[in-house]
C-alpha cells in the first residue's frame, strides 16, 4: 500500500475536472491511503449522487487551506480560480515528502518533485478557447500580470512540471501541451458512468437530448436553428435541453424565450437529478451538440453511453470522441441538417452509426479509467523508486 497526496481545489459538482479527481480516489482508494488537499470542503453526498461514484469518509484524509484564507479570497470579485490552485501546491510542497505519490487533475502543476498530472487544457496557454473566456481575457496584459504573479506565489517552476508524468483528456488537448511546453502525454479519457438502462431502438422517442450550461458557447440557438429547420421540411421531432444556468444572465433569459416561444417541442429540463438525465438519454433516439474546439466533451460522451446516434461539430476533442465518424461530425448548420435527415430516413445508415458509436463507449468507460490509474499510479511509483536517489 503506497500513500497518495490528491491536490484538488474543489471535489464538488458540477464539472469534468472534478469528476476525473473523484474517480481517481475510487479508483485508489482500494489498494493505497489516499490523502486530498482541496480548497473547498468535501461534500460526499452531492459528489456520489452526481458522478456515481461511492466514497465514504473512512476511503480518504481531507485537508483543506486556513478557514480564513478561504473567506479572504471569496471577496474577491473574480473566481481567482488560478491563485487558488497554486495557494494549494504552495501548501502541497511543505507536504510532499510525506508521500509516496502527489497526483492533480487540475492542469499543470509544481509539487516540488515529480507527480502526475492529468491536464484538460494547458492553464499557460494563451490566447484561451472561448469557453474558458471571461470578461478580464479582453485584458491580455492583466492576465499575463495575473499569471506571472500566482507563479510567484506557489514558487512555481516549468522546469519542475515538465518532469511530472503528463495525462490529458484527448490527443487534442496533447498537442497544445506539446506546442506549449514541448512534453508528451498520456491519453485518457474522463470516465462517464454505465448507469444508463439499454432501451431497444424501437422503443426511443424520435427526438433529440443535448446536454450542457446554459452558456454561449453552448451555441444553443444554433441547435435550436438546426431543428426547426428540420421540422419546417416535415420531420416530426422534439428537444429536451437539459442543463443548467449559467452566466451571462441575458443568454439564459435568451434560450428561455425560444423555449417558450417553441413550448410545443422544446422541453427545458434545468438542474435535473442524475436519474432523470439518465432516463431522458437512454429513452431518446439522437444527442445533439453545438459547443465547438471543446477539450473533450462529457455531453457527447453521456449520450454515446445513452445509446443515442450524437452529431456534434468538427474539431477538437469532439472528433475524437466520434471516432472520426465523419457522418457525425458537422461543420455549419446546413451541413448538420443534411446528415441528421440521411440518419433518420436511412435504417442501414443508423445501424453502422449506432454499431460504430457502441464501439466508443469502451474508450471512456469507469471500468477503463480505474484500471489505468491504478496502472499508471503502481508503474510511476515503481520508476520513482528504482530512479536515480533524489528523485522523490
Amino acid at each position: 500500500m503506497k500513500t497518495i497526496l490528491l491536490v484538488q481545489p474543489s471535489m464538488q459538482p458540477p464539472g469534468g475536472g472534478n469528476g476525473v479527481a473523484v474517480w481517481i480516489v475510487e479508483a485508489l482508494k482500494r489498494d493505497h491511503a489516499v490523502s486530498l488537499l482541496t480548497w473547498e470542503p468535501v461534500h460526499l453526498d452531492s459528489i456520489n449522487r452526481y458522478y456515481g461514484t461511492a466514497l465514504s469518509a473512512a476511503d480518504f484524509r481531507a485537508y483543506g487551506v486556513p478557514p480564513a484564507l478561504r473567506r479572504l479570497l471569496a471577496l474577491v470579485p473574480t473566481p481567482a480560480s488560478l491563485l487558488k490552485n497554486h495557494l494549494l501546491l504552495r501548501f502541497c510542497k511543505k507536504l510532499k515528502n510525506d508521500y509516496d505519490v502527489i497526483i492533480t487533475a487540475n492542469n499543470e502543476a509544481d509539487f516540488g518533485r515529480p507527480g502526475i498530472q492529468y491536464i484538460h487544457f494547458p492553464w499557460a496557454c494563451l490566447p484561451r478557447p472561448p469557453a474558458d473566456l471571461s470578461w478580464y481575457h479582453r485584458f491580455p496584459g492583466v492576465v499575463n500580470a495575473y499569471h506571472r504573479l500566482c507563479a510567484q506565489v506557489a514558487g512555481f517552476s516549468f522546469d519542475q512540471m515538465r518532469q511530472n508524468l503528463t495525462l490529458v483528456n484527448s490527443a487534442w488537448t496533447g498537442s497544445k501541451v506539446r506546442e506549449r511546453h514541448g512534453i508528451e502525454s498520456i491519453v485518457l479519457y474522463p470516465p462517464i458512468a454505465a448507469d444508463f438502462p439499454d432501451i431497444p431502438w424501437q422503443e426511443r422517442e424520435n427526438g433529440f437530448v443535448c446536454i450542457g450550461r446554459i452558456a454561449p458557447e453552448k451555441e444553443l440557438d444554433k441547435i435550436i436553428d438546426i431543428l426547426a429547420w428540420l421540422r419546417s421540411g416535415g420531420s416530426d421531432l422534439h428537444l429536451h435541453l437539459i442543463g443548467s444556468r449559467d452566466d451571462p444572465r441575458h443568454y439564459y433569459e435568451r434560450i428561455l424565450r425560444r423555449v417558450r416561444a417553441n413550448a410545443s417541442w422544446i422541453f427545458f429540463e434545468e438542474d435535473v437529478p442524475r436519474e432523470r438525465l439518465v432516463r431522458l438519454v437512454s429513452t431518446h433516439r439522437y444527442g445533439i451538440h453545438g459547443m465547438e474546439e471543446e477539450h473533450f466533451g462529457m455531453a457527447v460522451a453521456e449520450m454515446i453511453q445513452g445509446g443515442c446516434i450524437v452529431f456534434a461539430p468538427r474539431g477538437g476533442g469532439l472528433t475524437e470522441i466520434i471516432g472520426k465518424e465523419d457522418r457525425l461530425l458537422y461543420g455549419t448548420r446546413e451541413e448538420a441538417a443534411t446528415k441528421i435527415i440521411r440518419a433518420m430516413t436511412d435504417a442501414d445508415l443508423r445501424f453502422s452509426l449506432r454499431s460504430h458509436l457502441s464501439g466508443q463507449k469502451s474508450l471512456f468507460s469507469v471500468d477503463h479509467f480505474i484500471r489505468r490509474i491504478r496502472e499508471i499510479v503502481n508503474e510511476f511509483d515503481a520508476a520513482s523508486t528504482s530512479g536515480p536517489a533524489g528523485s522523490r
